[in-house]
């Protein structure tokens, strides 16, 4: 069965655009891809596989486009760590990135000129297209290769709608892109779905549903790293940390009981944010 797609629908600048939003995701993809000369694929530093969409690679392959990760956000990860991932050791051609630290702009930008130079495009212009999922940083990314604030930006996840059209340079454009993500993984009822999109944060984490449960998967899954944070002995416990975190920021109600819902959305709003790195 062939693959359908959804993608976070955000609101944009005023710049050249297509209203492609208008129109099916998956012509959406297709019809970014059929453009571009070059596709850059945004990856979160911290969660390199669960950011690919290796469907969407395949289709890039498959029509002999030139395809190079972004690794992003390099600023949350420990680099060494990084570099021995296995994840990491399958991106092929890569650029490390950082919209916080300013890093890899000049490196991005080379990259891109030298890629278009040796696909000797005849045409006027040279497409490079953008694609990730959401809240990887994308209109982030082409600000500061534009040089200037071109793309909308916003720390919510799902804020550009539709395709837009960027200047790089005078031979060079660059196509932003919603974020997009399988179908499969838009239902909220899915209990490994719902944890995978508040932890990479394309569901906010005040959007998020039963938060509790998400924050004792990640504490399962990131051992003492929540503990460490917030300095808070749980022994991997969420209802421990959840208790004494909710005492300690003074998130009660009535009857001084701690309030549960929204000590667990504090927990994915740091998270979210980058306030806790997945090792300390």
């Amino acid at each position: 069965m062939r693959q359908r797609y959804s993608f976070s629908s955000r609101r944009t600048g005023i710049i050249v655009s297509t209203n492609k939003h208008k129109q099916t995701i998956p012509h959406i993809v297709k019809e970014v891809i059929r453009i571009s000369d070059l596709v850059l694929e945004i990856l979160d530093a911290r969660f390199i596989a669960q950011t690919r969409n290796e469907e969407i690679e395949n289709l890039i392959t498959s029509q002999g486009k030139k395809l190079v990760f972004v690794v992003n956000k390099i600023d949350l990860v420990n680099m060494d760590d990084l570099k021995q991932s296995p994840e990491f050791k399958r991106l092929k051609p890569y650029i490390l990135f950082s919209c916080k630290s300013i890093t890899g702009v000049r490196r991005l930008r080379d990259k891109i000129k030298m890629e278009i130079k040796r696909l000797k495009i005849t045409a006027p212009q040279a497409h490079v297209g953008i694609m990730g999922y959401p809240n990887t940083g994308k209109s982030s990314l082409i600000n500061l290769l534009i040089g200037k604030k071109s793309a909308g930006t916003s720390p919510q996840a799902g804020f550009t709608k539709g395709m837009q059209k960027l200047r790089l340079t005078k031979g060079i454009l660059v196509l932003d892109t919603p974020g997009v993500y399988p179908e499969y993984e838009e239902s909220p009822l899915k209990e490994e779905t719902a944890k995978k999109h508040a932890e990479i944060g394309i569901r906010n984490f005040d959007k998020v549903k039963d938060p509790d449960i998400i924050v004792a998967r990640l504490m399962k899954e990131y051992p003492g790293v929540f503990e460490s944070h917030y300095a808070i002995e749980a022994n991997g416990d969420s209802e421990i940390l959840l208790e004494e975190l909710g005492k300690k920021k003074h998130l009660v109600k009535k009857g001084a009981e701690v309030d549960t819902d929204r000590t667990a959305r504090l927990i994915l709003k740091d998270w979210q944010e980058g306030k806790i790195k997945s090792k300390q």
